[in-house]
């Protein structure tokens, strides 16, 4: 059995219609011709890479958030007041 095929029976596959532009599904068929995989396998790993990117950290994400700027700290302060005077338990949970 062919790995595409075992793939098929693993997982449970869904029929659906989508609308695509003529001009984008000829570039589909070419591109899915030069892999030499099915239009359909391509438009599924087009999907699957698409929705794998999403989860990731956009670049920059975590050297912006240490960076600083002046008055940071006062605002986290005031913060961190406002929000220990509207507590209603007299220490922070255990976590």
């Amino acid at each position: 059995m062919r790995a595409d095929q075992t793939e098929c029976i693993l997982n449970i596959v869904m029929a659906t219609t989508v609308h695509i532009p003529e001009p984008l599904l000829r570039a589909v068929d070419r591109q899915a011709r030069r892999l030499k995989i099915s239009r359909n396998r391509f438009i599924v790993r087009a999907i699957e890479k698409q929705l794998a990117g999403e989860t990731a950290w956009s670049p920059g994400f975590f050297e912006q958030l240490g960076r600083v700027e002046p008055g940071d700290a006062i605002a986290v302060d005031e913060m961190l007041d406002a929000i220990q005077k509207r507590r209603t338990r007299k220490n922070a949970p255990d976590l």
